[in-house]
């Protein structure tokens, strides 16, 4: 079967079991995830620490929200944001820059890593990997700045207009938005996402490497952007998955107790990333199998 009916779906299913089969791969996109997430995540709480010991649930009203009376709850949240948005603002200001330096850092290299296990011929290009990284950070950035204004337009429609406030109304336009932004990326990333590969496998720099990506040909575009979508669907599963597993023990919270549901919920945490983790590396096997059924060996390194 030529590589242009072969569909994105059924590679993917392969591509799964070859990456079952040898854990080293996934072990590593783990540990370079986690070089940076783990002491971000540690930050992050140190910091959330110290603003609600500034600011306690008491004072902000945090502690009065209650899923029984939604109406008064919304309000509630919406005032207690007005208050820790300004500290919350302070931490970012210096702790977003240093997150941002060291996530494009880590990721070129760690993404370098990847690639070389998956196709030893290849070399060590970390510097245009960086840069590539950096371009991804700052279109996903785009389309969360784009997310965000298009849940605030829904919140000042349907809960700020000075009338009753439309929870119904707004929580529907809210996951509308965040479906369809999460499906918006999918479609779109894929330029930055295959980028990095042909640094690599056709040694080029990241601004040629960048321009080629939009120059892949319908089917090499069609078969990316296929594979894209379908790994932001598995994505989107293993949310509601995790969503669904994290809620299992909740009507027995009453017996088990608090401590037994952070256990569920930390196991749960980890269940998701090392999944997600684990369908990163499918994507990127699949990229470089499409790569090699559509492109061959024009322009690999020697």
């Amino acid at each position: 079967m030529t590589a242009e009916r072969v569909r994105g779906t059924q590679s993917a299913v392969a591509q799964m079991g070859w990456v079952f089969a040898r854990p080293s791969l996934t072990a590593l996109e783990i540990a370079w995830r986690w070089l940076i997430g783990a002491p971000l995540l540690l930050v992050c709480w140190i910091q959330a620490q110290k603003i609600i010991t500034a600011l306690p649930p008491e004072a902000s009203g945090l502690d009065r929200v209650t899923l029984q009376d939604p109406w008064t709850s919304a309000v509630l949240l919406a005032d207690a944001w007005d208050l820790y948005r300004p500290r919350i603002a302070h931490v970012l200001v210096w702790l977003a820059p240093l997150a941002v330096v060291a996530w494009v850092v880590i990721s070129g290299l760690g993404r370098n890593l990847v690639l070389k296990c998956l196709e030893p011929r290849v070399r060590f290009r970390v510097p245009a990997m960086i840069g590539l990284q950096a371009a991804w950070l700052a279109l996903l950035a785009l389309t969360c700045w784009a997310w965000y204004g298009s849940i605030g337009w829904a919140a000042a429609t349907h809960i700020g207009a000075g009338g009753e406030p439309d929870l119904v109304g707004y929580t529907m336009w809210a996951i509308f938005l965040t479906l369809g932004f999460f499906s918006l990326w999918a479609f779109i990333n894929w330029p930055i996402s295959v980028a990095p590969m042909l640094v690599l496998l056709e040694d080029r720099s990241a601004i040629s490497a960048l321009r080629e990506s939009f120059r892949l040909g319908k089917a090499f575009r069609g078969k990316l952007v296929e594979i894209n979508l379908v790994m932001g669907i598995v994505k989107l599963s293993l949310l509601v998955l995790a969503m669904v597993f994290s809620s299992v023990l909740v009507p027995f919270s009453d017996q088990i107790g608090a401590g037994a549901l952070h256990l569920e919920w930390v196991l749960v945490a980890l269940f998701y990333f090392v999944a997600s983790d684990y369908f990163h590396v499918v994507r990127l096997k699949g990229f470089v199998e499409f790569w090699r059924a559509f492109r061959g060996q024009r322009g690999a390194p020697s």
